[in-house]
Order: C-alpha cells, then sequence, then structure tokens
C-alpha cells in the first residue's frame, strides 16, 4: 500500500494524471486500469472514475496488483470458518499452515485451501495473495480476516493502517514481565546478522507498538499469560519485543532460547513442553469495521489445545500470583 499527499503543484488535476506524476515507474493505463479496479482510495475513500478531480492535500492510498504468471492449485484442506459473508472471511488459522505459496510451500497453505473453498477472494497485491488482507506466522494460530472482493480488501487494509482494527493476541511467556502491564514501542528491522530473522534496531526500521498485559501466573512464575494487543503489524513483531523484553515467547526457537529453559524446568512442567513445538501465540480476538455495511464486527476464539494443556489447572496451575484480570477493553 502506498501513501502519498497531493502537493499544491498537483492541485485540482485529475486521479489518474496526479498519480502518474507520483508514480514514475507505472504506466498510466496500468494507474487508470487500478483505479477502475477499486485500487485507490482518496479520503478513505474508493474511487474507481480516473475523471475525479484531487486537491492539494488529499490523501492518497494506492495498492498495485503487479502483473505476475503463477498459478495456484487448489486443495482440499479443512478451514475453520468462524464467520463469511459477500464480502469476507474471518477464519480461526490452525498452528503448522502456511498463510500463502512461498520456497517449501506451494500446495499446502491457506490460500490454497481458500481457492478450494471459494472463487472469490480479491487479487490486489502478489498472485500469489489472493484474498490476504494480514498474516500470522505458520505457527500462529487464531483469527484472520480474508478480503472476498477488491472493495472490501482496500477498506480493511486502510483500516489496519490506519490502526482501526483491533486485534489481540495471548501468549504463553517465560517468566514474568516488569511492569505487568505497559506498552512496547521500538523499531524493528531486519537483521543484519541473520536475513531470516527481524531484530530491534537504534536506527531505522519501522515502528512497533504493542500494549500488553499480564493475565495470569503458573507454575510459581515460571511462565505467565500475557495479552498482547498490536497498534502496529510488524513482521514476528510480538516475538521480537517479548524476546528483547527477556521474556520470549515458550516454544519459540527463532526468538528464544527455548530448549535451555525447558531444560531447567520443573518435571512436571518440562514434561508438558518437552514436544510443544511451536510458539505459544495465539490470535484471540479481531474487530473491525465492515467494508459495506460500517457495522463493528467483533470476533473471538478460545486458546487451541495445545496451549491449553500447558496451562491445565490440574497439572501446572499450583500457584497464581494475581487476581485474574480483565483483558484489554
Amino acid at each position: 500500500m502506498l501513501t502519498y499527499n497531493v502537493p499544491n503543484a498537483l492541485n485540482n488535476i485529475r486521479l489518474d494524471k496526479a498519480l502518474s506524476q507520483l508514480l514514475e515507474n507505472i504506466s498510466r493505463n496500468q494507474i487508470q486500469k487500478a483505479i477502475k479496479n477499486s485500487q485507490v482510495l482518496v479520503n478513505d475513500v474508493i474511487i474507481s472514475d480516473p475523471d475525479v478531480l484531487v486537491k492539494e492535500n488529499d490523501v492518497i492510498l494506492f495498492s498495485f496488483k503487479e502483473p505476475e504468471e503463477l498459478k495456484i492449485a487448489a486443495a482440499n484442506i479443512a478451514l475453520d470458518i468462524i464467520y463469511e459473508d459477500d464480502d469476507l472471511i474471518v477464519i480461526n488459522k490452525a498452528a503448522g499452515m502456511t498463510v500463502h505459496p512461498g520456497a517449501g510451500h506451494h500446495d499446502d497453505t491457506l490460500v490454497n485451501a481458500l481457492l478450494y473453498h471459494t472463487k472469490n477472494l480479491s487479487d490486489i497485491g502478489s498472485a500469489a495473495r489472493p484474498g490476504i488482507v494480514h498474516r500470522l506466522d505458520k505457527d500462529t494460530t487464531g483469527l484472520m480476516v480474508v478480503a472476498k472482493n477488491n472493495k472490501a480488501h482496500m477498506l480493511l487494509a486502510n483500516q489496519i493502517e490506519q490502526r482501526q482494527v483491533i486485534r489481540k493476541y495471548k501468549a504463553l511467556v517465560w517468566g514474568v514481565i516488569n511492569p505487568l502491564e505497559g506498552v512496547i514501542k521500538n523499531n524493528i528491522g531486519r537483521s543484519r546478522v541473520d536475513r531470516q530473522k527481524m531484530t530491534i534496531l537504534k536506527y531505522g526500521g519501522k515502528e512497533a507498538v504493542t500494549h500488553y498485559k499480564t493475565l495470569e501466573l503458573f507454575y510459581g512464575g515460571t511462565i505467565s499469560m500475557v495479552e498482547c494487543r498490536l497498534s502496529t503489524g510488524r513482521t514476528h513483531q510480538i516475538r521480537v519485543q517479548l524476546s528483547h523484553l527477556k521474556h520470549s515467547v515458550v516454544g519459540d526457537q527463532t526468538y528464544g532460547n527455548n530448549n535451555r529453559k525447558i531444560a531447567h524446568s520443573a518435571p512436571e512442567l518440562k514434561a508438558k513442553l518437552i514436544d510443544f513445538k511451536r510458539q505459544a501465540l495465539h490470535s484471540w480476538y479481531l474487530s473491525f469495521t465492515h467494508p459495506t455495511s460500517n457495522k463493528i464486527m467483533e470476533f473471538s476464539c478460545e486458546l487451541p489445545r495445545d496451549m491449553e494443556a500447558i496451562i491445565a489447572t490440574d497439572v501446572l496451575h499450583k500457584f497464581t500470583g494475581l487476581k485474574k484480570t480483565n483483558s484489554f477493553g
């Protein structure tokens, strides 16, 4: 998604002409097609007419679909669909499911499953990601919204960019964060040491903001349940930020020394975690404005069984250092 503020020099000219001045590497014909395909917003309103005049300080959001020749196969993979209508699908993504095709995953992704389920998905952006407005990591579970048409995609993506979508996660983390509630704010970018990983950067990168609240402690505070509410959506944001605080997500082999922590755990806890091979992170709550009805849509889902098993009260819940707290409002 590209964002532009209309300068004085482009005041009161056609939208397609303004974009052709702002976008050097995209042809006028491509721009006109994108406008007619509902891929342009002006001041948060989808504009489908290239002749519309723009004014100084108008904000233009442009999502350009690169021409690609890519065939993605539909695959009969079960989906946990929470809600569906003509504009969108809300799903509860399973652990181990990659969102879209890429290296090593060509026909076993969420996109493959979606293509089997419906022929109606937005086609804005990469051809490998039809319908995908936002992502979850392969081993993160929980709620995602998928767009079934370009109008819905643009409006939902704009809500995310404007920080109007509420996304709450529950994470099991090592130890207890001090203070128990707060805001994590720093910059995240690619690691210079390992380009597959993200890291906290002193200079550069993109701002990442997460509001967190400790909900409950387990096993004498060896692990705790933390709710995280995203204000931004950077790659691996929650995992990187919690690791930076020295309270990495349980099971996270990429950003936490998980095996060492398991080795130093009490026997009962060790028995539960030794075969837990993913990060204990779950997108449990999602709220946004419906792109057609303008109604507030709210969805929630329970912890997956593997996370629930770790904190089963008859095994681990031997100590609670906190009274149960309500989650973020």
